[in-house]
């Protein structure tokens, strides 16, 4: 919100010196909400670069506006091509992806904006447009520099530029599906949304935007698009009773809306429907200061609401859909890729323990955000839902994830219900494999040179880097090497030195480790799905 408040101070005084509209103000609040939560990730690197990309998107995305005012037809059709390609760009790598992400900023703006502000004509909004994304880069970099140096929040770990994921489309890379279905879902929103609602089109295609962008799997756009759509009715009525208060162009509206935008900040943390529904209000109040009532528009925004929702399902579901198992099974290799960097990485390096420390935990982390969805369907209460639905009975009938115990055989579940099985149960395995990992951590930082030492913690630590590597080869489905992995005994470490207890201890964490591997092994292996050459 620091971000926020100091772009919209700018771009206030921008509007005010350079004579522009108060559309141009709008664009820049969007513009630096999005890149307060992005700039957590970004290092130095990608703050230079975004110095350019941004201030060009801003730019870009400003005559764009113009033209789509002017001529409709060709202002969606580049529109659609500039938030498809940023989608596409993801398949060279996570600077490009973060690129993207920041093309997209701009371009999302151009939908905030009502239709009753009507741009300037000329080129100076264009420039002053550059200018002021590159003060929010400027601004944001330094209340990020000021908040990490006062402790206020962490800074990021060294190892967060990591390879991206194997993309998980057997013909085709991830990205360019998720290109075509946002193009196929902005496509069916502004074609939609221009027949039905001439003067209001901008609702279903910002709702098709956020429902289909970031979708993972035919699952996680699914409960997004639920979400959205619920937190979206309810922010909308609610803003519907309570903006009739603050009447056009009041700055009581103006302080709700920012007040608003924090508590969504913060909660988005929580969950997406909050997000969705303060968001949603926020534009309900913005709506209201440009002078148009939302009471009024009520039923027409819940109407282009869940059109928008619709789409974005139905082209992630229709339009070369990504397998919610192709999405799990990459998040965990990429997890399994980390977990094997730590174990075979010089334990008298403490950059490079910390490095792969970090990038396994952000594996699992990424894993865990990949079957959440399921999780959500599992959690659903309805017995109608449950006996109606194959998949979720089976998900309701499974232990908790949390469990200790290693899970049920998949021998034993049909082949249809072995996704749903190892798709929860590979998230709590590495999870628990996380906490060892901090364990191992932990020990190698206080006695690095007298673990490496140790061959019994080296052999098994060359055990165990094995065995991450035979789950990888069946999470590809890849035969197994020949080369023998498993538990090797251990009772007989305790005579490598004065350290000896402290050696036991690190020896019965790699065995725990290694014991979550064979359930993963054993649930990726017993794949329904033929083994591929």
């Amino acid at each position: 919100m620091a971000t926020v408040l100091g772009v919209y101070g700018w771009a206030l005084l921008v509007e005010h010196e350079a004579g522009l509209r108060v559309d141009s103000v709008v664009r820049a609040v969007v513009i630096a909400s999005a890149l307060g939560r992005v700039q957590r990730l970004l290092d130095r690197t990608d703050r230079l670069s975004t110095c350019v990309v941004l201030p060009c998107a801003a730019a870009t995305a400003t005559e764009l506006s113009t033209l789509i005012q002017r001529q409709p037809l060709a202002g969606d059709a580049v529109f659609v091509l500039g938030v498809a390609g940023s989608i596409w760009v993801r398949r060279f790598g996570a600077r490009a992806g973060r690129a993207g992400t920041l093309v997209v900023l701009p371009l999302t703006a151009v939908l905030v904006v009502p239709a009753g502000a009507t741009p300037m004509s000329g080129h100076a909004p264009t420039v002053w447009a550059a200018v002021t994304a590159l003060a929010a880069v400027v601004w944001g970099t330094v209340v990020t520099w000021a908040a990490r140096r006062t402790g206020f929040v962490a800074s990021p770990p060294s190892a967060r530029v990591t390879a991206p994921a194997r993309d998980t489309g057997r013909h085709m890379p991830a990205s360019t599906r998720m290109a075509l279905q946002m193009a196929a879902a902005l496509t069916a929103a502004f074609a939609i949304g221009r027949g039905l609602w001439p003067d209001h089109w901008a609702w279903v295609v910002l709702t098709a935007f956020l429902v289909c962008s970031g979708a993972r799997s035919r699952g996680d756009v699914l409960v997004k698009g639920v979400w959205r759509t619920l937190g979206a009715t309810a922010g909308t009525v609610v803003a519907a009773a309570v903006s009739g208060q603050f009447g056009p162009r009041s700055d009581t509206a103006v302080a709700v809306i920012f007040m608003v935008l924090a508590v969504a900040t913060w909660l988005r943390e929580f969950g997406y429907a909050y997000w969705a529904g303060c968001v949603t209000a926020v534009l309900s109040l913005l709506y209201d200061w440009f002078g148009q009532s939302p009471g009024d528009l009520l039923h027409t925004r819940l109407a282009g609401i869940g059109v928008g929702a619709i789409l974005g399902v139905a082209a992630s579901w229709l339009v070369l859909p990504v397998r919610t198992e192709a999405v799990i099974r990459a998040r965990t290799a990429a997890a399994l890729s980390g977990l094997g960097e730590f174990m075979e990485a010089d334990w008298r390096d403490g950059g490079a323990v910390s490095s792969a420390q970090a990038r396994f935990a952000h594996g699992v982390e990424q894993l865990g955000v990949a079957t959440a969805p399921m999780r959500t369907l599992a959690a659903l209460p309805s017995p109608r839902t449950l006996a109606t639905l194959p998949c979720l009975r089976t998900l309701a009938a499974l232990p908790s994830p949390r469990i200790t115990a290693a899970p049920p055989s998949p021998r034993a579940l049909p082949a249809r219900r072995r996704q749903d099985h190892f798709s929860l149960h590979s998230v709590s395995a590495l999870r628990r494999c996380g906490e060892r990992v901090e364990d191992l951590a932990g020990a190698v930082r206080t006695a690095a040179d007298a673990l490496t030492a140790d061959p019994a913690v080296l052999r098994r630590r060359t055990q165990v880097a094995a065995h991450t590597r035979t789950v990888r080869r069946a999470i590809g489905r890849r035969p197994a090497q020949p080369a023998t992995t498993g538990s090797a005994p251990t009772e007989q470490a305790g005579t490598t030195g004065p350290t000896a207890p402290a050696h036991r201890s690190v020896l019965a964490t790699l065995d725990a480790i290694d014991i979550q591997l064979a359930m993963l092994e054993a649930l990726f292996t017993l794949s329904p799905d033929p083994p591929r050459p």
